[in-house]
């Protein structure tokens, strides 16, 4: 017999934030209150996955024989609305767990910038952020739910709850195992007590859940499994809801690929490109990735080793005869079974893309754009798929207005007949490198630039040697292969021996802050400019490894200077008249030092305003 004070309620609070949200929902008004019903069959089906994954792997369960199933059992005239599973169901410390507490962070702060704004949240927007289950206190002012965990020794408990800062846990005498779900409905929501209306909305959003949804005795989905079905049997919309279904996303998906494979592995699978980023892509929290099934029997949700890290926004389901049913995550690691179909997964999925990039560029592009920077990690992480991945590298380049991307079979067919190498520049964004010195060169003979602007970039640009037997050279690096052109003012450009005499003072000026100072052929519009020598790491890179703590090397840049700038020449006739004059002195350090601001090393700012204001006070003498 159970002791009094366990069958007692107990009342607990939710957590702080999860106050707020439940505030939120309730008082907002959704677009889609029909969503709580898609979010609580969600729910049910994943329990009815969990408790089957159990019986398959021989793990003791209660009620064995029960049939896997979701009832729903409605009452118009008293407005009452009744969801139920036999599946795993909860403990005591799950109910507190599970809904207690939000499941996923930013879910408050991104509610209360809606609110803030004025927007009307989408209901379609709770399914995102795991708190599907408050959707229901949208339509109803009380909730109970009382469940029974699939394990043996399990007891039963009712949890209940109006949505306002506490909910109460009591023990009850359950025999079977599973989740019920009942309330009455507010009466602005009196129409989901309605078998037609809960009938529409469940074929609208669950008709492929893969138990039956049963009202009555009635089987209301009618799909069976999507993926196993003929391409031309299979509607768009059937596609749209099922993605948005397995994926928990809001959009229609970019498009879809659907593979049937047989021979040395026997699968079946339909793959989604969405079209929003994916969360801590690279970190090891399990995320739903691909969903496997070994015969047509749910097995994880979160099969991460069937497609390489970089592949990961891929959503979808795949399903093999080749795995045993009782699998374990260990197991499915190690498998020569799931190597195989990774291999053909990752081909047919870069087989797609590189359809969509040649057939349909606008689709491809807007791929690129979400999910490039991480497409792009497979360069070092892909080595049998390395050309097939850097064919599909998209970049902006001093061709194309802002936003518009080339590929490098496109830079190559553009290049000038005595260009030998592809040229890149890296930086924080396109309106930083836009005005880096280094560029005047090849803007003034009409040379294409690639600008490298991703984060990702300066991991890949290592990787990236050359491409169609070309060379591919930064042009912030000394050693590029510019042509000297013929000056169209000679008049206008130092002597030899006038332009050795500044070199030297400039490096007895700057002394050790640079490795050398050369005349320059790339500069047009500036007077001076850093380059990177053989063995110097990029600005980017360098910030890189600062933000990994990493040990950056010594190293210097070389300056360039460019003989026919009227600055270089002024400072050319000071050094004729007095090679110690402070101003021709002070001038040359704050030439360097506006370089340094320019590619973002510039340490000291206040002794470079110093400076400048000490050279303005001299030249407004």
């Amino acid at each position: 017999m159970t002791k009094k004070s366990e069958s007692a309620p107990k009342t607990y609070e939710f957590k702080a934030e999860l106050k707020q949200l439940l505030n939120i929902i309730v008082h907002s008004l959704y677009t889609q209150p029909e969503i709580f019903l898609r979010e609580l069959i969600s729910n049910a089906s994943d329990a009815l996955n969990k408790v089957r994954f159990m019986q398959v792997t021989s793990q003791p369960v209660l009620d064995p024989d029960s049939e896997l199933k979701i009832t729903i059992a409605v009452d118009e005239k008293r407005k009452w609305f009744t969801i139920e599973d036999t599946g795993i169901g909860m403990t005591r410390d799950e109910l507190i767990q599970n809904i207690g507490t939000v499941a996923s962070s930013g879910t408050l702060k991104f509610m209360e910038e809606l609110q803030k704004n004025g927007k009307t949240p989408d209901g379609d927007l709770i399914g995102k952020f795991g708190v599907g289950f408050y959707s229901v206190f949208m339509v109803t002012d009380e909730v109970t739910v009382e469940t029974r965990h699939a394990g043996l020794e399990s007891k039963g408990y009712r949890w209940k709850s109006d949505g306002k800062g506490t909910f109460t846990i009591e023990e009850i005498d359950r025999k079977e195992r599973g989740t019920k779900i009942f309330f009455t409905l507010k009466d602005e929501y009196k129409e989901f007590a309605e078998e037609y209306r809960v009938k529409s909305i469940i074929q609208k959003y669950s008709n492929f859940v893969n138990f039956p949804i049963q009202i009555g005795k009635e089987k209301v989905n009618k799909l069976d499994a999507l993926w196993r079905r003929s391409k031309d049997e299979i509607k768009d919309e059937e596609l749209v809801e099922f993605y948005k279904f397995i994926a928990s996303d809001w959009e229609p998906p970019l498009g879809h690929l659907q593979v049937s494979i047989e021979g040395t592995v026997n699968f079946k699978a339909l793959l989604f490109i969405g079209t929003r980023k994916p969360d801590n892509f690279f970190t090891d929290i399990r995320e739903k990735t691909l969903h496997l099934y070994a015969n047509r029997v749910f097995i994880q949700d979160d099969a991460i080793d069937l497609l390489p890290e970089y592949l990961r926004f891929v959503k979808g389901v795949v399903d093999t005869e080749d795995l045993p049913l009782n699998i374990s995550r260990q197991v499915t690691q190690q498998s020569p079974v799931m190597e195989k179909i990774r291999n053909v997964l990752t081909s047919r999925i870069l087989q797609l893309l590189d359809e969509w990039a040649k057939n349909d560029p606008g689709k491809y592009e807007k791929f690129f754009k979400i999910f490039g920077m991480y497409f792009k990690a497979g360069i070092g992480m892909d080595f049998t798929n390395k050309e097939k991945i850097v064919k599909l590298l998209r970049f902006e380049s001093t061709t194309k207005p802002k936003g518009e991307l080339v590929s490098l079979e496109e830079y190559v067919a553009r290049m000038k007949p005595e260009q030998k190498e592809i040229y890149y520049i890296l930086g924080e964004n396109r309106e930083v490198v836009d005005k880096n010195p280094n560029l005047e060169y090849f803007r003034k003979h009409d040379i294409e630039v690639l600008f490298m602007t991703d984060p990702m970039d300066v991991f890949i640009v290592p990787q990236l040697d050359e491409f169609d037997k070309k060379k591919i050279k930064s042009i912030d690096k000394a050693d590029i292969d510019l042509k000297e052109k013929p000056t169209e003012n000679p008049e206008d450009t130092l002597a030899e021996s006038s332009l050795n005499s500044l070199i030297t003072v400039f490096k007895e000026t700057l002394g050790e802050k640079v490795a050398d100072i050369v005349a320059s052929k790339r500069l047009v519009d500036s007077p001076v400019t850093l380059v990177l020598g053989k063995d110097s790491i990029d600005p980017q890179t360098e910030k890189m490894m600062k933000m990994m703590n990493m040990e950056i090397p010594a190293h210097k840049k070389i300056m360039e200077i460019n003989p026919n700038h009227p600055l270089i020449r002024n400072l050319s006739r000071l050094n004729f008249g007095n090679s110690n004059d402070p101003i021709l002195r002070n001038t040359i350090v704050h030439l360097y030092e506006s370089s340094q601001l320019l590619d973002g090393s510039l340490s000291d700012p206040g002794e470079y305003l110093r400076r400048m204001n000490e050279l303005l006070i001299q030249a407004t003498k």
